[in-house]
Order: C-alpha cells, then sequence, then structure tokens
C-alpha cells in the first residue's frame, strides 16, 4: 500500500483526548486570511453557522445555508495548517433523518476537507449522531442553548435555572457524548451545571457563556475582535477594538482621498527615464 504525506492537524480523536488535561483552545473562523492568523494559537477553528449574523447580517442563524457552509469551510482550510476544523451542519441540514445528516454531512467532508461537522441536539440527535460516527463522521456536539432553536425556545437565555432545564441539559450531554461524539459545547448554560456536567462526561466540554471549569472555551472571533458591536452578550469579552480602529482608519482615508494627500507620488507608477 501507498502512503501519501499528511498535514499535522490536530484531529478530533486528539480534541478528546484533552480531555482533563489543559484547556482546549476554540475560536470560530469563516475566512481564508483570518484562518491564517488563528490557526497557530488555537488546538479547534470551527466554521460556525455564526456567519450569518455576523458576516451576512442577518437576525438569526436559520436562514444559513449548506452552500453558504461548505464555500467558508474551503476557505477556512487553505488558511489553516495545524487546528482542528469543524464546520457547523446548518439548520435543516440533518434534523429530517439520520440519512439526510449524513448525506450533507459526507458532503461537507468531501467538499471542504474538514476534520469533521458540529450539529446541535441532545437526546433527539443522539441516534443521528451513532449513525454519523460509526460511518466514519466525526461529531462535534451542542447542548444547551441552541441558536438554530431560538424560534421555539423563546430567544437568547441562560438556560438550567429550573430543574427541568437543567435535567434536560444533563439529559442532553450524556446522550451525545454516549452516542459517539468527540467534544460538547455547552452554551448559554448556568456555571454549577456546567462544571458539573463537565465532571460527568468523559468527552471534553467546551463552554460558551458557561464555566471556566469546562474543558476548553469557544467564542465568535468577531466578538473576542470587538468586530461585531450590535450586541454584546454577558459571556463575551473584547480582546481588541477593531471596530474602533478599522472606522477611524476609513475616517484617516476618507479624508485624505478628499484633500487629495493620498495617494501620494511614492504610491504612484512613474515612467522609467
Amino acid at each position: 500500500m501507498s502512503t501519501v504525506g499528511h498535514t499535522k492537524r490536530t484531529t478530533p480523536a486528539a480534541i478528546e483526548a484533552m480531555k482533563g488535561t489543559r484547556p482546549i483552545v476554540s475560536l470560530t473562523a469563516y475566512t481564508t486570511p483570518i484562518a491564517r492568523l488563528l490557526d497557530p494559537h488555537c488546538d479547534l477553528l470551527l466554521v460556525g453557522d455564526s456567519l450569518g449574523m455576523v458576516l451576512y447580517g442577518m437576525e438569526t442563524t436559520v436562514g444559513v445555508t449548506l452552500d453558504m457552509m461548505i464555500a467558508h469551510g474551503q476557505a477556512v482550510m487553505r488558511g489553516a495548517k495545524h487546528a482542528c476544523i469543524i464546520v457547523d451542519m446548518p439548520f435543516g441540514s440533518y434534523q429530517e433523518s439520520k440519512e439526510q445528516a449524513f448525506r450533507n454531512a459526507a458532503r461537507i467532508l468531501k467538499e471542504t476537507g474538514c476534520d469533521g461537522v458540529k450539529l446541535e441536539g441532545g437526546e433527539e440527535m443522539a441516534e443521528t449522531v451513532a449513525f454519523l460516527t460509526s460511518r466514519g463522521i466525526p461529531v462535534f456536539g451542542h447542548v444547551g442553548l441552541m441558536p438554530q432553536q431560538v424560534n421555539t425556545t423563546g430567544g437568547y437565555r441562560s438556560l438550567g435555572r429550573s430543574d427541568k432545564e437543567a435535567d434536560k441539559i444533563r439529559r442532553d450531554a450524556k446522550a451525545i457524548s454516549e452516542a459517539g461524539a468527540f467534544a460538547i459545547v455547552i452554551e448559554g448554560t448556568i456555571e454549577p451545571l456546567a462544571r458539573e456536567i463537565t465532571a460527568a462526561v468523559a468527552i471534553p466540554t467546551i463552554g460558551i457563556g458557561a464555566s471556566a471549569a469546562c474543558d476548553g472555551q469557544i467564542l465568535v472571533s468577531d466578538d473576542m475582535l470587538g468586530l461585531f458591536n450590535d450586541f454584546k452578550p454577558r459571556f463575551v469579552k473584547h480582546f481588541a477594538e477593531l471596530a474602533h480602529m478599522i472606522s477611524k482608519a476609513a475616517e484617516a482615508y476618507a479624508e485624505e482621498v478628499t484633500t487629495r494627500t493620498f495617494p501620494a507620488l511614492e504610491h504612484t507608477f512613474q515612467p522609467k527615464k
């Protein structure tokens, strides 16, 4: 059997093996240039359906299509060499049946070359997760606040405050872990519950609006960079304020263009002497 060289990319199995070791560093990425910048610092890059809101101005992630996710997955794969690359399965691409989920997940892997897919859901999606993982498709789970279900859950809010909600999230995390997911996002869940689930499940938990006790953390990169300012969730920290910097740069550019100080002579081409 012939052998070929492989990029030393972090695999889903390697992410799973990080349970209980050091915290797993994760961010979202949607484009080649940003992937290149984030890749050296991250264990996992998620091509999230959050791109619908931060790149396309949608109010929710529900309108994101499979073609959009594949196009951005391809872009991120061009820019990342180290991190494990996971692509979100958008709303409507996996909920109908496990067979539908397999067809669309296989298409994502084939057309992007990514390392796995992420889907939202708990007990109701466990059979689908088991179906995918038993057929060679690594799955990243997602429980707690699930943005694709925002129309039925009453909007974006923290979950797990009632006994009923907490019990459901516990069952969801257990079901997805036992179904074969390599890791699981816990989103928008009260801190003690996220801490409890992290200790209870065998796979890594990646928190967003959850707990520092999770096995890793993820943020939307545009939030982390201070680029997306439509609203700022409680769990977001701006590690930069790029929106202000970009606005000021555009203001300076406009001033120099209107006063004809840009382009200066050094920015133009001159005849050869």
